[in-house]
C-alpha cells in the first residue's frame, strides 16, 4: 500500500508564499510522473504542474512564473513552491503520483492541504 501525505498548506495573504511538501511511504519502487492538481469550490480539479522522472517539468498557464515543482527522489518526495499568490490561487491542492512506465497506470493521491489566499 503506497500512502501519500501533504502538508505546508494554511493561510496566506495575496502576493505571500507558500511551499507544498508530498511524501510517499509504502512498497516503492520508482515513482515516474510527480504533480500537484487544485480544486477550487465549484470546481473541477485541475492540473497545476507535473514533473518527469528525468525531472522535466510543466506549469498550467494560470501559474507559470509564480510555482515551480520539485522532486527528491531519495526521499519519494515532490514540492510545491508557491509565490505570488492571488486570491483565485485558494483551494485544495491535491498530491499525485504514479509508480509505473504508463502514467495511466498504478496512480496515488493524496488527501488534499488547503490553501487559502486572503487578506
Amino acid at each position: 500500500q503506497v500512502h501519500l501525505a501533504e502538508s505546508g498548506g494554511g493561510l496566506v495573504q495575496p502576493g505571500g508564499s507558500l511551499k507544498l511538501s508530498c511524501a510517499a511511504t509504502g512498497f516503492i519502487f520508482r515513482i515516474n510522473i510527480m504533480a500537484w492538481y487544485r480544486q477550487a469550490p465549484g470546481k473541477q480539479r485541475e492540473l497545476v504542474a507535473r514533473i518527469s522522472g528525468g525531472g522535466v517539468a510543466d506549469y498550467a498557464d494560470f501559474v507559470k512564473g509564480r510555482f515551480t515543482i520539485s522532486r527528491d527522489n531519495s526521499k519519494y518526495s515532490s514540492y510545491l513552491q508557491m509565490n505570488s499568490l492571488e486570491p483565485e490561487d485558494t483551494a485544495v491542492y491535491y498530491c499525485f503520483m504514479n509508480l509505473a512506465p504508463d502514467p495511466r497506470e498504478d496512480q496515488h493521491w493524496g488527501q488534499g492541504t488547503q490553501v487559502t489566499v486572503s487578506s
